[in-house]
């Protein structure tokens, strides 16, 4: 029978074994926190195919119109920490898991279809440019303008962040994007490369200044709390994807590079072409199950979908599932909702945390005493290098244009706010002469008249 704690009299005993198991196990209740993405939402519900694109692709969940697929969402913050406010300028991931019947398909991606950096190598140090100075604690813009301004293929990001875009007015109202270039292979092996775009049927809306700042000082967890609600009152959020195609052949075709994760497809080159719907019907069970056990990693892919050779696709591929092993054990695809529900066979074998029982003595593959497991033949893409391997700038940067177009696409006060958010964060004192000139310079380069007026606003001259 087990015993109760009491505050009788009396020493407390290392014997008071339920004492003891109560208070370790409350020890580690926590976990690593991500290091980014670390304040974030779920929900559950299905993806449903509304378009043929098997012409495509060969994936399985793609097969034909009407075709559902179960899937949970993350949505989350970047930069601040777990228990930060919903309303911080900050991009927000958009984490997809399609649980098909080929395996899973993570589409981890963001609510803008860009990013800051596109190699790999820079992305720890960004981050750390963007989190909290190290001695103090505190997110700093002249540690951030400091690290962009070596970094000019940033400028297309920050018209993204700097918007008022920047601060969705929660979940439910913000696009998604899978930012990077993949590649779809249909049955006869021909290769597409594909960029996917969800967009809300509710539409886009997002929080000026003085908004975030009312919402936030009601409820630091606002998002997370408005998805929950909307779900329990039977109000499902909704998504469309939609698909932008390039033939792999035609990537040297334009004054960019494709591949550059900086830069977005133009629609009236690549337009929009309609996939399905995604519909968010029920909620997560468990917080600490579903949300901070969910783990997504872009290297997992199904059949009829590859990755691309854009160079930060291809560290994510390596850092996602590494910090995932660090930070929930080398089973943590074993976790109910990270583990495919069709049938699998990864020949995975014991280490930390392996609850699954396996009454199998094959464990190998290939066998012939397991007949039944078998390598399905499935194409993937196939290309021919004969480049010089080197470390060097890309040739196509053009990191100016696409900036420069969409500043000119906002009406007046919008164009406004943006340069009001610049000439703040550029004010700050720790920013020097040198730096506030060199960002002033950049955004000259993208259009004449936006440099001209943040220039006047910090009194430095503007220049190309």
């Amino acid at each position: 029978m087990a015993r109760v704690h009491n505050n009788f009299e009396g020493p407390i005993l290392l014997e008071d074994y339920h004492l003891v198991e109560k208070i370790a196990q409350f020890d580690r209740e926590r976990i690593p926190e991500r290091v980014v993405h670390a304040r974030g939402a779920s929900a559950k519900g299905f993806f449903e195919v509304t378009h043929d694109v098997s012409h495509l692709t060969c994936a399985d969940f793609l097969r034909a119109s009407g075709v559902q697929t179960p899937v949970i969402v993350r949505f989350s913050t970047v930069i601040h920490e777990r228990g930060s406010p919903e309303t911080l300028r900050d991009p927000r991931g958009f984490a997809v898991k399609f649980y098909t019947r080929e395996g899973n398909f993570d589409m981890v991606g963001n609510n803008f279809p860009v990013f800051f950096i596109r190699d790999g190598m820079k992305f720890p140090d960004m981050v750390h440019a963007l989190k909290p100075n190290p001695k103090s604690h505190i997110q700093e813009n002249w540690r951030i303008l400091d690290f962009f301004s070596h970094h000019p293929e940033s400028l297309h990001m920050f018209t993204f962040l700097f918007d008022d875009v920047g601060v969705p007015l929660n979940y439910r109202y913000m696009d998604g994007s899978g930012v990077h270039t993949f590649t779809l292979v249909n049955g006869q092996g021909k290769s597409t490369y594909v960029k996917f775009h969800w967009r809300p049927t509710c539409g886009v809306k997002c929080l000026l200044e003085d908004e975030a700042v009312t919402v936030g000082g009601n409820n630091h967890s606002h998002a997370t709390q408005d998805l929950y609600d909307s779900i329990a009152a039977g109000n499902f959020p909704e998504w469309k994807l939609f698909i932008q195609i390039l033939d792999p052949g035609h990537e040297d075709r334009f004054d960019f590079d494709p591949l550059d994760v900086t830069k977005t497809w133009p629609e009236d080159i690549f337009p929009l072409q309609p996939v399905g719907r995604m519909v968010l019907n029920k909620n997560i069970d468990n917080f600490f199950a579903e949300n901070e056990q969910l783990a997504f990693c872009p290297a997992i892919i199904v059949p009829g979908i590859y990755y691309s050779d854009d160079k930060l696709l291809q560290t994510r591929i390596f850092s996602y599932a590494d910090t995932q092993r660090h930070r929930l054990g080398p089973n943590y695809l074993m976790l109910p909702a990270n583990a495919p529900k069709c049938a699998h066979h990864n020949n995975h074998h014991e280490g930390f945390m392996s609850f699954m029982h396996r009454d199998e003595e094959v464990n190998y593959f290939p066998s012939r005493y397991d007949p039944v497991r078998h390598a399905e033949r499935f194409p993937i893409p196939s290309s021919v290098v004969t480049e010089r391997r080197e470390k060097t700038i890309i040739t196509k940067e053009n990191n100016f244009k696409q900036p420069g177009e969409r500043y000119r696409s906002w009406v007046p006060d919008r164009q406004d706010r943006f340069i009001r958010r610049w000439v703040e964060a550029l004010f700050d004192p720790r920013v020097t002469h040198e730096i506030r000139s060199i960002w002033t310079s950049y955004w000259s380069q993208c259009d004449k008249s936006l440099g001209l007026k943040i220039a006047t606003c910090l009194n430095v001259k503007a220049s190309v």
